[in-house]
């Protein structure tokens, strides 16, 4: 998707007439179905000046260009694209970063910068290092340059407002390797940048270099479990982006950094589904152990440890710990402790199988923090759906200060899940009144394959079909209404989820002594490909991604018309933790259907059973979707 495509000559023309900026709103609130912001509105008018100058300037007036492109399965969006060929004849394609900035200052973390935005300081990824995560990224999953060998990729910043002269951090030598292969122009390099796009666009053919890139398949989106091994043992495959870039910095540098440093550091990186927590969590453990630092990484999960400590083997499995692992450490016996899935933290270590002499009332959090010298939190706090979860940024920064730790705080918003649509987890968080956001609908432009099932059979009919495209593209999930049974004495599962003559089986409990043949347990329910064939929970689900989504959507949650709101019917629930805390079960419920609905990456089939709650959906749904 790209706001605007046209001639370098149709872009002068527009932007010289005032018109460019209220071309690219448009465009954007007939594609997000809401208006853009007033600061990215006035960066449009104030930029776009610019690069019109260059343009001009360079005489490159029968070339292409796109504003405002769209990555891949992303919410990211890449300035500027230019398009032509250069005095030696090579097809270029190149990207550019416009940056408003006037004053940059030094920052502690390597790779960051600090710099004036949005009323106040904040580190921000150099911005080398920023486009050279759009370049990457591209080359990752845009075919033609694996296609095509002739088509040039460049990439470079215009920070048209920042002066060298009265300030030379961007240009500093300990950015030398970045900006050699992404290089920044400043206010006084126009000349320079000017002969930079001369090189490599002042030639004809711009069209066919345009057509092969916009026309170009896009490459299968990298699926964090199936990359998981290599990331372990060739340090990393997935490329950062933007806010991603700051908190990475901070870990990787805190962690270089943790023997020297007096107190220790608390990095609480947050986001809601699909911003890549995960990525960022097994991108640093990966750099970590190749620079040869202690590292475990901890969730309270036991589905998706279990999994990763299958990718990985045995030996890498030992770096997969759970929460309730690290109350024996010694202090600062760890470098860096990385905690995913942190909202799943819990009040403490205890469980049912901690004998009385070895339980403790200290605080869970206090244990994790203690051990590590640089700790790093993960966390969605609406994902909490337990009421022993306490993981929540508050509840970590109160236990850093104990520990007199420096706190860094970041919070993700690029979005690379549900095919990079902010839009479509808008309205999900919208539709169930867990925040307001600017999308009461679900519009006919959202990337997401979204669909209402009329039956429980249609529904399953659906995600098995999508799974025989590609093994472990899909799964089915259910909101926990069904009792959760033992398998019978020949290892066959009970089928517990009965919807008039719809019968389905849950996923195998953990400790279940016999199962049948091709029956994974809950732990690997996610990752083994006979998992397709049962119903998943949201304990076997969260953490997870799948291409495709089924959700069953039970009678513990419904909308009343009446009401004009949600309503929880804990009495439906078979969760009998949840079910117990009346006054916080609504809440919970409602994480539970938005983790659900979040799980998959291209498309979501629901099938109601109350059918005030399906048609209050249909309500909030574009007609043409439906």
């Amino acid at each position: 998707m790209k706001l605007y495509q046209g001639t370098t000559a149709q872009f002068i023309e527009e932007t010289m007439n005032n018109k460019m900026a209220d071309v690219l709103e448009h465009a954007f609130e007939d594609y997000y179905g809401h208006k853009t912001s007033p600061s990215e509105y006035m960066s449009w008018t104030n930029s776009l000046q610019f690069v019109k100058n260059l343009i001009e300037s360079t005489k490159l007036l029968d070339n292409m260009i796109i504003l405002e492109y769209e990555l891949p399965y992303n919410t990211g969006r890449i300035d500027c694209i230019l398009f032509g060929t250069g005095k030696n004849g090579s097809k270029n394609i190149v990207v550019i970063e416009l940056k408003q900035w006037s004053k940059v200052e030094d920052c502690e973390i390597d790779g960051n910068i600090l710099t004036f935005i949005g009323g106040a300081n904040r580190m921000e990824p150099h911005p080398s290092i920023q486009v050279g995560g759009y370049h990457n990224y591209l080359l990752d999953f845009v075919q033609v340059f694996e296609d095509n060998k002739e088509i040039v990729l460049s990439s470079c910043v215009y920070c048209h407002n920042y002066s060298k002269k009265n300030n030379a951090v961007l240009l500093a030598d300990k950015f030398k390797n970045v900006t050699s292969k992404y290089p920044i122009f400043t206010k006084e390099d126009f000349q320079n940048l000017s002969e930079y796009l001369r090189d490599r666009l002042s030639e004809d053919n711009a069209i066919q270099i345009f057509n092969d890139f916009i026309y170009s398949n896009i490459k299968p989106t990298k699926k964090l479990i199936e990359y998981t091994k290599n990331m372990i043992q060739n340090q990393k495959v997935f490329n950062l982006l933007d806010d991603q870039i700051a908190a990475n910095n901070t870990i990787i540098d805190r962690a270089k950094k943790c023997t020297k440093l007096k107190n220790k550091s608390v990095i609480i990186v947050k986001g809601g589904p699909g911003t890549g927590k995960s990525v960022i969590a097994l991108n640093a453990l990966a750099e970590l152990l190749y620079k040869g630092q202690k590292v475990f990484h901890a969730t309270g999960s036991k589905a998706f440890t279990t999994t990763l400590r299958k990718i990985v083997g045995t030996r890498a499995g030992r770096l997969f710990q759970y929460f309730n692992a690290f109350g024996k450490f010694k202090e600062n016996e760890i470098d860096v402790l990385i905690a995913d899935e942190a909202h799943r933290i819990r009040k403490n270590s205890n469980n049912r199988f901690t004998r009385k002499e070895n339980r403790s009332e200290i605080p869970q959090i206090d244990e994790l923090i203690k051990a590590a010298k640089v700790s790093v939190f993960f966390l969605d706090e609406n994902q909490i759906v337990r009421p022993n979860e306490v993981g929540s940024s508050e509840v970590i920064k109160d236990a850093a200060k104990k520990f007199n730790a420096e706190i860094f705080e970041f919070e993700l918003k690029t979005q690379f899940r549900c095919s990079g649509s902010d839009g479509y987890l808008l309205w999900i968080d919208n539709t169930l009144n867990i925040k307001e956001t600017d999308n009461p609908i679900l519009t006919k432009n959202e990337k997401m394959a979204f669909k209402i099932c009329n039956s429980p059979e249609e529904l399953r009919n659906e995600i098995i079909n999508k799974n025989k495209e590609h093994t472990n593209s899909a799964r089915l999930v259910a909101g926990f209404c069904w009792p959760w049974s033992y398998p019978d004495n020949d290892g066959n599962l009970k089928g517990d989820i009965v919807i008039g003559n719809f019968k389905a089986t849950w996923e195998a409990k953990e400790d279940s002594i016999k199962l049948a043949k091709d029956i994974p347990r809950a732990s690997l329910w996610a990752y083994d490909p006979n998992g397709v064939n049962q119903v998943g929970s949201i304990y076997t689900i969260q953490g997870f991604e799948t291409d495709y989504i089924g959700v069953i959507w039970g009678e513990d949650l419904t909308y009343d018309f009446d009401k004009k709101d949600w309503v929880g019917h804990p009495e439906k629930s078979a969760d009998t933790a949840v079910k117990r805390d009346k006054k916080n079960f609504i809440i919970y419920a409602k994480n539970t259907y938005r983790t659900l609905l979040t799980r998959g990456m291209k498309g979501v089939y629901v099938y109601f059973i109350d059918k005030d709650t399906e048609n209050y959906f249909k309500s909030r749904i574009d007609k043409t979707l439906l």
